[in-house]
C-alpha cells in the first residue's frame, strides 16, 4: 500500500477545495512551494496526475477528484470520532432543538425506547418555535419545518403531516354529534390561535381547501377562545372546549387513546414537512448517528400510520 504522510493529504484536501496552491498554503500556514511539493510527492507515489496546472488556476483530474474526496472524508471521520471520544467516554450528551408541539406530543413519549437502546447517550432537549440550528447554537441536531440548504448543515426528510379538525367524544355528544360537512363545522366553537408561526395550521387555509367560501367561514374565525400554541389548543379540545385544527404528529397519541376524534373525511397535507438537521461537523459523531438512525426509523412508522389514517 502506498500510504502518504498526513501532511500531503492535508495539502491535497486544501488544494482541491480552493483549486489554488496559494490559497491552500494560506490555510495550512505553509509556503506555496511546500504545498506544490506535497502534491508532486503524492503524484509520484500514486503514479497518477491529480491536477491540471493552468495559467491562473488549477483543475482536478478525475483521479484528483476521487482521491481528494477520500482524503476529506478521512479527516472528517477522524475529527468526529475524536470529538466523540473526548465527550466523556461512556456517556455522551446529545443536544437536540425541537419545536414545542413535536417535543411534547411526539418525541418525548417515544424517547424511552431510544434511552433503552442507547443508555450511554443523555438527550438534552430544548424547545424553540423556530428550531433551526445556527452556527452558534451548540446543538447536535434539530427537528424543524422545512429543509435547510446551508452548506454547513445536513438534513433528512422525516415526516409529512396532515391537517384536520379534532374534538373530544364528550364535546361531540354535547353538540349532538359530529358535523356532517365543512360548512356545518362553521357552527361549532372553533379553537383559534393568537398568533401564527410556521408550525401552526391555519383554519382559513383549511376552509379554503375544503372549498368553503370566506363569507361562510369568516364569522366563525372572528369569535372564540384563542391560544398561543398548538399544545394548549389541543388540551382545550381534550377538555371539551371546542374543535381544534391539528397536525398529525402532535395529536396522534391522543387519537390513538380516544381522547380526541378526527372529524370529517377531508385532510390536507401540512405545508411544511418535518426534517432532521445536523451540523456537518457533528453528523458523524456516534451519538448523533445513533439518534438519527433511531429517529428516522420511528418517524417512518408514524408516517405509515398518518398515511393510512381514516376519520373517527
Amino acid at each position: 500500500m502506498r500510504l502518504p504522510p498526513t501532511t500531503a493529504l492535508r495539502a491535497l484536501d486544501a488544494a482541491a477545495r480552493h483549486l489554488s496552491f496559494t490559497k491552500a498554503a494560506e490555510e495550512l500556514h505553509v509556503s506555496q512551494s511546500a504545498v506544490s511539493h506535497q502534491i508532486k510527492h503524492l503524484e509520484a507515489l500514486w503514479q497518477v496526475k491529480l491536477f491540471v496546472r493552468l495559467t491562473r488556476r488549477l483543475e482536478l483530474t478525475e483521479a484528483g477528484s476521487a482521491l481528494s474526496q477520500l482524503a476529506r472524508t478521512f479527516f472528517r471521520d477522524l475529527d468526529s470520532t475524536l470529538a466523540t471520544v473526548r465527550e466523556g467516554g461512556a456517556v455522551a450528551q446529545l443536544r437536540v432543538l425541537v419545536p414545542p408541539s413535536i417535543a411534547l406530543k411526539w418525541l418525548v413519549p417515544r424517547l424511552p425506547d431510544f434511552r433503552k437502546a442507547h443508555p450511554q447517550v443523555d438527550v438534552w432537549i430544548k424547545t424553540q418555535a423556530d428550531a433551526r440550528v445556527r452556527h452558534a447554537d451548540g446543538f447536535d441536531a434539530a427537528l424543524q419545518f422545512g429543509p435547510d440548504n446551508r452548506t454547513s448543515q445536513r438534513c433528512w426528510p422525516m415526516m409529512q403531516e396532515y391537517v384536520f379538525p379534532v374534538a373530544s367524544p364528550e364535546f361531540l355528544k354535547e353538540m349532538g354529534g359530529a358535523p356532517e360537512d365543512p360548512v356545518a363545522l362553521c357552527r361549532y366553537p372553533l379553537l383559534l390561535r393568537t398568533e401564527n408561526n410556521k408550525g401552526a395550521p391555519e383554519w382559513q387555509l383549511w376552509f379554503k381547501g375544503a372549498e368553503v367560501a370566506e363569507p361562510v367561514f369568516g364569522p366563525a374565525l372572528q369569535r372564540g377562545v384563542r391560544f398561543p400554541n398548538t399544545n394548549m389548543a389541543l388540551q382545550a379540545a381534550i377538555d371539551g372546549q371546542g374543535v381544534a385544527l391539528a397536525r398529525s404528529a402532535p395529536v396522534w397519541d391522543d387519537l390513538e387513546a380516544g381522547r380526541l376524534v378526527r372529524l370529517l373525511a377531508l385532510r390536507r397535507p401540512f405545508a411544511h414537512q418535518i426534517y432532521l438537521v445536523s451540523p456537518k461537523k457533528r453528523e458523524k459523531a456516534a451519538a448523533v448517528r445513533a439518534f438519527r438512525q433511531w429517529l428516522l426509523a420511528v418517524s417512518a412508522v408514524s408516517q405509515t400510520a398518518f398515511d393510512a389514517s381514516e376519520p373517527g
